[in-house]
Order: structure tokens, then sequence, then C-alpha cells
């Protein structure tokens, strides 16, 4: 049984045939101007986690046996606090790591990157946004001066002419946002740059604007050629770019060589199509005359290799047609996880201390110190970033304990089989989750905490607007915030400072480390933002937008009308160049696979999979195969394939469409064990974001027959499919 609703453009009513049984809450979409009322499916349905027969609410200790068994809190966290102790004494403070998550709220996110580098005294720690963003804020920070996902309200979109997407399928991943793509499919302005016909792309048919199928790996080369017909044919925005930018002469010479047609060799996309696409954002810029154009970008071109060019190469684009800092237009980034802005601006990250400072600038060092009650010396430095770091573990000179917040890294990370090996290395792994999830059932400790509707606190979302989160029913008992277990542990351990759990108190002292950072929340407060919904009956949404420096500042929706946050006050155009994926195509690994989501499920899968309605709509992982590939490997719907890369393999059930490149696989990325993509996937890393090359690798496909999975193949065929343009 498939649960979706009827069509691409409305995916934001609940799943038909939802189960009606007695949950702890109701939920229902409210009136938020990003949403306006409307949830995906996975919002509709959220409550039933709180429900999930499997949930943790006593501490789990692994015994003499290797049984996990109850403990109680004081003998679990004793334990934790004892060996931690140990593994520093033998092996150092940077022998014990921390991974946090993108869903902990903004308290929560500031609290673990104190508590790591002042408890712990590690200077390793990062968290599951390196991920997620960590490519779009380095292409930002060193373009722009400033990291805010969006840095416009989402609303802002509605009157935009046309919009470019570059690497996102928000009709899937988050569909309230596809009601505010409606003007620019109205003027036929929507550009989707994807190798799939996703639900995005379809969402361009009818004169509502352009699908470019790219090869995968190539959408940075696409956006040189894009740039090129801006510069080749003057339609650059010449008075904004004298005014407000810098490189213009660096960036024009190397995009000389991306003219359309040697752009259409290596990305497959027709060297019409990058003229029209090209035209199209142009004339919609207000430099031309029209109502406004948007560059956005997702994790289809973040989580590569080059990721950080790719972006960088979006950026120097909405330079050229003038639109970053312009009213009605912009560049922005699709943020992924419930916190995934708020979540990397305060700590978590390796290279990282609140307010978005950088934790090797010694006036930022002092400024925190001071907020810690700690001497900036005894502020470890920058540790490894996230796929670093797990490829650190079990290793000479690695973590040899490991504390895990809000990820499920045996899911979620790349190059999963030799994270199964370090994590089974160390000598202790301690997991904290509401669920029994895959990296919970293989911790040596397991720690319950709360979920979203339990739990006080703010969240910051993708235009860097602060909201609350308030507790809607309380927590069951044995369950315990992550506030609680820092500051027992700190106790523990004699950690310097002040461990508060009241979340309203962390956040005073989150706003006070945060002032005059690039990130600067030193003007609010909860007290603040309950006042400002109560003030304006959350007409606006509620919440402001950081930066909000003072307490009288109304917060800053829109970025960089006036400046830019660099010297001189102007934009950075930088020079990037395409390098293509890690993983090439050769007689061993002769088809492309690419990896996404799918409407029904989030992330790991560790909480959708525990939703009735959502585990039936999509029960098991599948790869999307073109009808004419699965005709040269005699493939039929249905059948089990074994895809194999350089580093692992996965099996999974065929799905035939033509929504794929025929020479091009899909497999989503929600399901464990064999069923696993991240088997597969690629843990290279960006060299300035640390970002993994998720999104595409080289396999071999082999089918699979007999009775049961793995079975020796009765026939395997192997082939190289390239299509160039392929439609």
């Amino acid at each position: 049984m498939r649960l979706a609703p009827p069509s691409a453009e409305d995916r934001t009513a609940p799943p038909d045939g939802a189960e009606r049984r007695r949950l702890p809450v109701t939920v229902a979409g409210r009136q938020f101007p990003t949403n306006r009322g409307g949830l995906c499916q996975k919002g509709w349905t959220s409550a039933s986690v709180l429900a999930t027969p499997d949930r943790l609410t006593t501490p789990l200790v692994r015994d003499a046996t290797g049984t996990l068994v109850a403990a109680t809190w004081d003998d679990a966290l004793d334990v934790v606090a004892d060996r931690f102790r140990a593994v520093r004494a033998l092996y150092g403070p940077d022998a014990v790591a921390v991974f946090g998550g993108g869903g902990l709220t903004n308290e929560k996110a500031y609290q673990l990157g104190k508590f790591a580098r002042t408890a712990l005294r590690t200077r390793n720690i990062d968290y599951n946004g390196r991920f997620c963003m960590a490519s779009a804020a380095a292409a930002a920070n060193r373009s722009l001066g400033l990291d805010r996902g969006l840095p416009f309200p989402v609303t802002d979109l509605d009157g935009g002419q046309a919009i470019l997407l570059v690497g996102s399928n928000p009709a899937e991943t988050m569909p309230p946002l596809v009601a505010h793509l409606a003007g620019a499919r109205e003027h036929g302005g929507l550009v989707v740059v994807d190798p799939r016909r996703s639900a995005t792309a379809e969402l361009a048919d009818d004169g509502a604007g352009m699908h470019l199928q790219p090869v995968p790996g190539t959408d940075l080369a696409v956006l040189l050629g894009l740039a090129h017909v801006v510069v080749h044919e003057q339609l650059a925005d010449t008075d904004y770019l004298d005014a407000r930018t810098t490189g213009l002469d660096d960036l024009r010479s190397t995009l000389v060589q991306w003219w359309p047609e040697r752009t259409e060799q290596i990305t497959g996309v027709p060297a019409d199509d990058l003229r029209r696409a090209a035209r199209l954002l142009a004339h919609a810029s207000p430099h031309c005359g029209g109502a406004g154009a948007y560059v956005l970008t997702g994790r289809g071109l973040e989580q590569s290799r080059q990721g950080t060019d790719g972006v960088t190469a979006a950026i120097n684009l909405a330079l050229l047609l003038g639109l970053v800092g312009r009213p009605g237009s912009g560049f922005g980034t699709l943020t992924g996880q419930g916190n995934g802005q708020g979540g990397r601006e305060h700590g978590q990250k390796a290279d990282q201390l609140p307010g978005y400072r950088s934790i090797t600038d010694p006036a930022a060092r002092e400024h925190v110190a001071r907020v810690w009650g700690v001497d900036p010396a005894e502020i470890p430095g920058p540790g490894l970033a996230a796929a670093e770091l797990l490829r650190a573990l079990g290793t000479p000179g690695g973590p040899r304990a490991l504390l895990v917040h809000g990820s499920n890294l045996l899911v979620s990370a790349p190059d999963g089989a030799r994270v199964r090996e370090g994590l089974a290395a160390l000598d202790l792994l301690v997991v904290c989750d509401f669920v029994p999830s895959e990296t919970a059932l293989s911790a040596d400790v397991v720690l319950p905490v709360l979920q979203w509707a339990e739990e006080d606190g703010t969240m910051t979302n993708l235009e860097g607007r602060v909201l609350r989160r308030r507790a809607a029913l309380p927590a069951p008992e044995g369950a315990r915030s992550e506030l609680w277990i820092w500051s027992e542990l700190a106790r523990r351990l004699d950690a310097p400072g002040r461990w508060p759990t009241d979340p309203s108190v962390v956040f005073d002292e989150l706003a006070r480390a945060s002032a005059g950072g690039r990130a600067d929340y030193s003007g609010l407060s909860h007290a603040r933002l309950d006042a400002h919904e109560t003030a304006t009956n959350g007409a606006d949404g509620g919440g402001l937008y950081w930066p909000v420096p003072s307490p009288d500042h109304p917060g800053t929706p829109r970025a960089f009308l006036e400046t830019f946050p660099l010297p001189g006050g102007r934009a950075r155009l930088l020079p990037v160049h395409h390098r293509g994926p890690d993983d090439v195509l050769d007689t061993a690994h002769p088809v492309h696979l690419v990896t996404g989501r799918v409407l029904q499920h989030y992330q790991s899968g560790a909480q959708t999979r525990r939703v009735p309605e959502l585990a039936r709509a999509v029960s098991d992982a599948y790869v999307e195969i073109h009808p004419l590939l699965a005709e040269l490997y005699d493939v039929a719907e249905g059948d089990t394939v074994r895809l194999t890369s350089r580093r692992g393999t996965a099996v999974a059930v065929v799905r035939l469409t033509r929504s794929v490149r025929p020479d091009t696989l899909f497999m989503p990325f929600h399901w464990p064990g064999e069923n696993s993509v991240n088997r597969l996937t690629n843990p290279v890393t960006d060299p300035v974001s640390g970002m993994p090359e998720f999104k595409v690798a080289t396999v071999r496909l082999e089918v699979v027959t007999g009775d049961r999975v793995g079975a020796a193949p009765v026939a395997v065929t192997t082939v190289a499919v390239t299509t160039g343009g392929a439609r």
C-alpha cells in the first residue's frame, strides 16, 4: 500500500488512511507564514512517535554478557563518568569525542558545545549538521560574510518571477514550501536542476518553467555555464557589481571556458536550454525590469567533495544578476533538519564557538571564556570534522569513547560498514535517544531523553527566525532532558562553571556568549520572544530574526540590504573549478547512483519507520531504474538487486521509472542493514567544509534471484551507459 496525496502540489494533507488511535497530543497545522497551516505527512503523524511502544524511558547499561539491562540514573551516569575519566587518564582528553545533532534546541546545542570543551576538555566535537549544511555555510561565509540559510523571509519568494532550484526537492522534503513557488511558476520561471525528474521538477511542466537534468555530479558545471551566458550576453547587473562586489575580472577569466556547447558535453544539458534558463533568470532580475529572481541550493549540490565550490558558483550567479541584498530577490539555501540553522551557530561544530565565532580567534576565545568562567587557554582548539572524526574511531591515536546525541550514525553516516567497525572498536559508546535506534542498540550505555512535545526551548528556522518551543505534555517517567544529564555529568567530572537545567537560564547564557558574533542573539530571551508573540498576536508568525544585538533591536528579517560583513562591505566573486565526483565510471562500477529522501520518511528513519501509516506507505528500501537500463540488465519491477560500490554492498527492490536518467540509479537512505544505501556512499570530503560526498557514487548492478536475498545471481549483466542530454 502506498500512501501519497493525489499530486506533487498537494502534499500537505494528512496521509490517506491515517489511523485514528489514542495519542498523547493532537497535531494541527498553525497559520504560520512559512507553511500557512499546512504540514507534510511526517508532521501530521508526528504524535505517533510520542506513543511508540518501544519508547526509551529507562537507562540501559551493557552487562558482562553483552546484554543491555535496565539501570538507575545514578548508576548509569556513574558508569559514564568513571569510564570517561579512565579513557582520559590513559589516552588524553581528545580520546573522548562528542557527536551532536541538528535537531537539538538552541539551548542544548549551546550547552553540548560547552560540555565538550569544559567538562570533557576535548576538542573533538562535531555533529550531523556537517552532513547537511556545511558546504552552504562555508560558501556563504567566504562570499557573503554571513551564513543564514535564507537571509530573507520565506514569504519573499512569493513575489519571485523566476526561481532557480539546484539540487533541492522541496515537494517531497518540505512540501509546505511549494506554495511559495507559485508566483515563479505562473510566470514560467521555475528552473529545477536535478538528475532525477523529481516531484519538484514536475512542477516546472506545462509552461511553468524548465527542468535541467545533468549527469550526476555536474551541477557545478551547469552553474558555470549559466554564469558564462550571463556575462557573455551582457545580462549582468554592472552597476550592482561595481558598487557591491569584488573579483569580477578574475571570475570573468575563468568563465570564458564554460560556453554552452562545452558545458553540454560535460553535463548533458543542451546548450539551448542553458541559454534559455540564463536569460529567464536575467529577465526576471530587477536590473532588467523583472519582478525579482532567486537562486536556491539544496543537498544535491552541497553533499559533494566540491560542495563549497558548487554553492559558491550559485552565489556568483546570484551576484552577477544583482540579486543578493536586494528586496524581492536573493540567494539562499534550504535547510534540512528541524534546527539545522540554530544547531550550527552556537558550538557543536568542531571549529566554532557560540555566536558563529571561530574557535581560533583569540578575541572570540576570550569573550566566551569569560561567559563560561574559564581561562581562554583551557578552551581546546579545533577538532576533527564529522566524517574525519568517524574515520578516526578505533584507529591509533583516535577517539576511544564517543557520546552521541540525536544522531543514528549506523544509518546516516557515509561508508556505513567502516562506521560500524569504528563504533565496535570503541572502549565506550554512549547514546542519548528516545527510541532504540540502530546506533542506540549498539551502545554500551543508552540514556533516555525527551522528545519535541516534552521540552521547552528555542529553535531557529531556515529564515534565521528564532522561535519558542513549548512543552505540550509532561515527559514520561524515567526520561530526562539532556540539560539535566550534562549537569549531572559535569558535577561528577568536577567541571568548572555553572550548569543550569532551566532552558530559559541556559538561553540567557547563550545570548551573552553570542554577543558580538555573526549570529548575535544577545538581544533575545525567552521572555522577550514570549512578549513579542503576545503583542503581535502571532500575526507575523512570532519569533525574531537574528542578528538581534540589543533588547530594543527589532531583528533582521533581511540581511545584506546595505552592506556585506566583509572588508569594504563588498561581497566576493570567487572563481571556482569543476572537478567532478571522486567515484568515476569504470567496467567494475558502470552506473551512477544518487541518493535522497522520500516524502514519507526522514533522515535515518529511526522515527518515521515507527509511524504505522508512514511505514506502510513505504515499508522497504527500493532502487529506481530507468526502463532502458532495466532492459539491458534484464531487470523487472519488483526484482531484488544488489548494488556494489568501492566500499560495500546494499540490496533493494526495483521500481521502474522514467524519472531517473538511463545511466543513473536512485536509492533513498532511510533504512538500516543491507538496505542501507550509505554502505555505498563515499566518505571523501570537501576540503573546505568537511562535507562527505553523499549524493554521487558509481556502482555495479547485479540481479539477485532465488529464494532469499543474497543468493548468487543467475545472471549478471555489466554495461556502461552514457546518455549525454537524455531527458
